[in-house]
């Protein structure tokens, strides 16, 4: 992940949480409390990386001797009261910043200032922790299931010494013995040919015949893939959770099937406001990375990283109907399910020490290993609890996770659903999406008009 990471494309994925203040205040030093309390939990969150003899073998992890906090919790706030636009563009420029490489790869801003009596905390973690077996998202170390925050002791911490050079060139090559072909692959740029990306993926999906055939063929051109820069845009969008069950209850499928059927419609809307040429025939690939193979129940999320296909979805933009657009959908997505290894919403949700975060952390993980030449875009979703979860007293009201772009990918779309919402967040190239307010709203359009076709019924 990080020989993949460019001045364009930093690896680090993000999320956005808002928080409603609790009556006797939240603060700066609530929020170093809590994370403080707590990092002993995740100890890759005190490491930094070390790299060993250039590229030529894996970097290590090690004990950061100067670790500091406040360095990584930090303090932000918008002029009261704050937007939720403010907010936004906040959080765009943030991201924007790659992560300092000589310290532990995460960051996290408490925003004050918002309007209506709320704040946000906002997380940055690079894909090298967030790799689904040592570590979960830091923004999920601050929750709690009830207001009063569960009783932990922070043990007293001291780095350990890093290893010398010495031993760093013996297990390099000792490493090197185990793996030849890893020396190999650590001087590859990262870029990933189309003939191994599409091995990757006919695996993941069981090797369908249509996963296949989708894999060998290129993504059909668009303003979505381009050359992109540095900076970015960022915008959400906010549904009931309600209206998405209603629909499914009328027209079937599931309720991630009409997210993507949304997100068909939303897209056949913004290319007509750009006068791009949508005929019926027109389609554009997401990469819809699904948990699989659920993991043993028990305290330990480390495996659910491990569980994360990638499933490739042609969405019919093409089509004028919303219903039949749906219906396309799910059947390419109960495809995927007949392999037997697509897990659940409800059997996610109940996976102990289940973290949205991280598994859109992984989703995104998995695109960025694949080419971009086979898909038009990422849509991450994963479905969270349906019950309020705190912060020290004040309780969650959103959450929006930020995935990270790869190489030519102008958008990324990451859903959560939430304590009876479903939040969206747009994460798009700054040059490329000058009209991603134009793409969240329209949004908002196609699940009305998917909501208008159920009521005719």
């Amino acid at each position: 992940m990080l020989y993949l990471e460019a001045a364009e494309t930093p690896m680090h994925a993000g999320n956005v949480a808002i928080f409603d203040e609790p009556p006797g205040g939240f603060d700066y030093d609530a929020l170093v409390g809590l994370v403080e309390d707590r990092i002993g939990f995740v100890p890759r969150y005190r490491q930094k990386v070390r790299p060993v003899l250039g590229r030529l073998v894996r970097p290590v992890w090690v004990d950061d001797p100067d670790f500091d906090l406040t360095y990584h919790v930090r303090r932000s706030a918008l002029p009261r009261p704050g937007t939720d636009a403010q907010l936004r563009e906040l959080v765009a420029r943030v991201l924007s910043r790659p992560l300092d490489r000589d310290r532990p790869l995460w960051e996290m801003y408490l925003v004050e200032g918002l309007s209506g009596r709320r704040f946000a905390v906002l997380s940055k973690t690079h894909h090298a922790i967030v790799d689904g077996v040592t570590a979960v998202n830091i923004g999920q170390l601050i929750l709690d299931d009830t207001q009063e925050p569960r009783v932990t002791i922070a043990e007293p911490w001291h780095p350990e010494p890093g290893p010398g050079w010495v031993d760093l060139l013996a297990g390099a090559v000792a490493d090197a013995a185990r793996h030849p072909t890893t020396v190999v692959d650590q001087v590859r740029t990262g870029l990933v040919g189309i003939e191994h990306a599409a091995q990757r993926v006919v695996g993941n999906v069981g090797g369908l015949a249509e996963a296949a055939w989708a894999a060998v063929r290129p993504a059909p051109p668009g303003p979505l893939n381009v050359p992109i820069g540095s900076q970015r845009r960022f915008e959400t969008v906010d549904a009931s959770l309600e209206e998405y069950r209603r629909i499914r209850k009328v027209h079937g499928g599931t309720v991630n099937d009409v997210v993507l059927a949304t997100l068909a419609g939303a897209l056949r809307f913004w290319l007509m406001t750009r006068g791009e040429p949508v005929s019926p025939d027109s389609s554009l690939r997401a990469l819809v990375p699904v948990s699989v193979q659920a993991p043993p129940a028990g305290p330990d999320v480390a495996s659910v990283g491990n569980q994360v296909a990638s499933y490739l979805v042609d969405l019919p933009i093409g089509e004028p109907s919303p219903v039949v657009r749906l219906q396309r959908i799910s059947y390419a997505m109960r495809a995927h399910a007949d392999t037997g290894r697509a897990v659940s919403a409800s059997a996610l949700v109940e996976l102990a020490g289940f973290a949205p975060a991280t598994l859109h952390a992984m989703g995104a993980r998995v695109a960025s290993g694949l080419s971009r030449r086979l898909f038009n875009l990422i849509v991450t979703n994963v479905p969270g609890p349906q019950t309020p979860l705190y912060a020290a007293g004040a309780r969650m009201s959103a959450a929006y996770p930020v995935i990270p772009l790869t190489a030519g990918q102008a958008v990324a779309i990451g859903v959560t659903s939430y304590d009876g919402a479903v939040h969206y967040g747009l994460y798009a190239d700054r040059d490329a999406m000058p009209d991603l307010a134009v793409l969240a709203q329209c949004i908002r359009d196609a699940l009305e008009e998917m909501l208008e076709a159920a009521a005719a019924r």
